[in-house]
């Protein structure tokens, strides 16, 4: 993609401004100790044995996974296992169960049971055919008035419905259908049922954040009728364990943060927190602290980028930038203001500091991550330029550049560089072609992320957003935009599912990288920018790196 001609533009923009909140966390993390393992649980054991009692808990649910019959019996314990966020150490186990019985005849009238097989057999990327539900029709083609005595299930059959691919009306169906009675039932329910209607009608299941889903569902599923005590212990010890490692992972993210003399910058949102947040939500399980170290560090220095072209560097300064990051070479930093050029030795030592903890056959990566990050900063001297004149893009014009500067193809891209033998070169030509579930991820971003913050855009003066192209284009209202974009956001989702289907371009682990980031977007762009309005991740953020659960 090429800028418009830099001839044309008159000497507009001086330096804009946003004026956002400073960190509310400061040096929190930087000086935390996270108490023992003991501590934590509250319990006279040592930290060696819990450690070891994890162990042994692996093994007893193992064996229930694996000895179980009943087809229901296991369905349940496979989404109590996965809801609980402990899947990580069945994979292989539960790949087999749902591998048998999507072969395994299967014959039931439970509305709970039908919708729970179709949902993890097409999490599991099996094409499950969604007229299995025909059977709850009535014989006017409406499901039937009975299902409305049965909430649960019809809670299961609305978390299924979300699953749906292009073309699957009756999941439509089901989703109107299931969200009208839940929402008129929802005051009579009863613990632990009602905080799950509550939820995931805000956010369903299948988009919920997976870490924090299981920090919720935790004590629920104590009160669950079907809850097994084994599962739950190594539920509640495993994610005091897991939080002890996110801990120490944030203490290190600070620090680099604070050391990185970038605060110095004050133009730029201080959110080395958030971003940690961010990509705990991506790849939260213990082996993946390599690349959630990195792609922190790539989002955080991504952060200060989208505020420099965004909010504080003249016109001359972000072409000045691109030119620099283009070129790649330290010497381009003579060219750049004095205080863009710490930032971009920062941003070029840093990745040179992947390229040293990757192996010899691994530092191939660092080169695709590169890449992505020139055709980021293309993309971002052209939103500046269309400011510049004061020019409104077509919608579909905003989006080819729009899409892009959401940065989730390239942090898709970073959260690979990280991750283990899974991550081939294959994948990095994959991310490249800007496949169809990374497109996806960068439209759900840039569709709710606009959504919320048009107005505050339009009031600040700054970038027009793909609202503001779409109403001039077609003449619309902002309600009739925001429809729009919420309708593509919907379609969006349904690509996602689509690309989860086998056969798959890429391995599963790949695949759940760009859906996560899109999990994210559902968490921190819902009703308001919490990203950057950071007291509405206050909470959320004590209770997943702070909050202990007593075992």
């Amino acid at each position: 993609m090429e800028s418009t001609p830099l001839a044309i533009y008159p000497a507009k923009v001086g330096r804009k401004s946003a004026g956002y909140h400073p960190t509310i966390w400061g040096d929190f993390f930087a000086t935390y100790k996270p108490t023992s393992l003991s501590q934590q649980a509250c319990t006279h054991k040592s930290d060696s044995w819990i450690r070891q009692r994890i162990e042994e808990l692996k093994e007893e649910v193992r064996g229930k996974l694996v000895s179980a019959t009943d087809l229901v019996e296991k369905f349940r314990l496979i989404d109590a296992i996965q809801h609980l966020g402990i899947a990580y150490h069945f994979e292989k186990e539960i790949d087999e169960a749902l591998s048998h019985a999507y072969d395994a005849k299967f014959e039931s009238s439970e509305l709970d049971a039908v919708s729970l097989r179709f949902r993890l057999l097409r999490q599991q990327g099996y094409r499950v055919p969604a007229d299995e539900f025909s059977k709850f029709k009535d014989g006017n083609g409406s499901f039937k008035a009975t299902l409305a005595d049965d909430p649960r299930g019809l809670l299961s059959l609305y978390n299924a419905a979300y699953l749906g691919i292009h073309g699957e009306d009756i999941l439509e169906e089901a989703i109107l259908f299931t969200k009208n009675h839940l929402k008129s039932m929802q005051k009579s329910l009863e613990h632990p049922l009602a905080p799950q209607v509550s939820r995931f009608l805000e956010t369903p299941l299948y988009r919920t954040m997976k870490r924090l889903e299981a920090r919720r569902y935790i004590s629920e599923y104590e009160a669950e009728d079907a809850c097994n005590n084994s599962v739950l212990e190594l539920a509640k010890l495993d994610f005091n364990l897991v939080q002890s490692i996110h801990c120490e992972e944030l203490k290190i993210i600070t620090l680099w943060w604070k050391e990185s003399d970038l605060l110095k910058l004050g133009y730029a949102r201080d959110r080395i927190v958030e971003c940690y947040f961010w990509i705990v939500g991506v790849l939260f399980e213990p082996h993946y602290s390599r690349s959630r170290l990195m792609t922190t560090k790539v989002i955080g220095l991504l952060s200060i980028m989208d505020d420099t072209y965004d909010v504080y560097a003249t016109l001359e300064e972000c072409r000045q930038l691109t030119d620099a990051i283009q070129r790649w070479d330290t010497e381009a930093a003579e060219q750049l203001p004095e205080y863009l050029k710490h930032y971009f030795l920062k941003l070029v030592n840093t990745y040179k500091e992947f390229e040293d903890e990757l192996a010899p056959e691994e530092k191939y990566r660092v080169s695709y991550l590169i890449e992505e990050l020139k055709k980021v900063t293309k993309c971002y001297l052209q939103e500046v330029e269309w400011y510049a004149i004061d020019f409104v893009p077509t919608f579909e014009e905003h989006l080819n550049v729009s899409l892009i500067t959401t940065c989730h193809r390239m942090m898709a891209c970073a959260s690979f560089v990280g991750m283990g033998d899974v991550a081939t070169k294959e994948v990095f030509e994959w991310v490249a072609t800007f496949p169809d579930i990374v497109k996806a991820s960068t439209m759900i971003s840039r569709c709710l992320d606009d959504v919320v913050s048009a107005e505050l855009e339009r009031k600040r003066g700054h970038f027009v957003t793909s609202i503001d192209s779409y109403m001039k284009e077609y003449n619309s209202t902002v309600e009739t935009a925001m429809k729009k974009l919420q309708a593509l956001v919907e379609d969006a989702w349904k690509t996602t599912n689509q690309a989860f289907l086998k056969p798959t371009a890429v391995p599963m682990p790949i695949l759940e990288r760009p859906v996560n980031f899109s999990r994210m977007m559902e968490a921190m762009y819902k009703y308001v920018d919490a990203y950057t309005n950071c007291n509405e991740l206050k909470d959320i953020i004590a209770l997943l790196f702070l909050q202990r659960i007593l075992a």
